[in-house]
């Protein structure tokens, strides 16, 4: 797959224990995004946040929390995020989305196969 030189970022924030029919709603988000054929997507466990609520959710040893933050980046074209978005917006109740435009510097597999 070829992308060209400017791209969009997808940006979703949600909460760790945050589920979507009984699995993570973050694995949901990912298989989603490569079923759809998007470039790449990469989830980011946070050590501290807070969101729409200002609950505070933190690794601390002493408080340590099983809602930490949780982050998916997606990179592509912005027509292919556009269309996307309508497949996991009703799927997530709490959280936020960005977008942002990205300058893409390469994109590249390394001759690997996929799975």
């Amino acid at each position: 797959m070829v992308l060209p030189q400017e791209g969009h970022l997808l940006r979703i924030f949600i909460g760790e224990s945050d589920k979507h029919e009984g699995s993570p709603m973050y694995e949901w988000i990912v298989r989603q995004a490569r079923r759809q054929g998007l470039a790449g997507a990469t989830v980011l466990r946070g050590v501290e946040g807070y969101g729409a609520h200002s609950r505070l959710h933190t690794a601390k040893i002493l408080r340590l929390s099983e809602d930490l933050p949780i982050v998916i980046e997606i990179i592509d074209t912005r027509d292919k995020i556009e269309a996307f978005l309508p497949i996991i917006d009703a799927a997530i109740p709490e959280g936020l989305a960005t977008i942002e435009k990205v300058e893409i510097r390469f994109y590249r597999s390394g001759g690997k196969e996929k799975p």
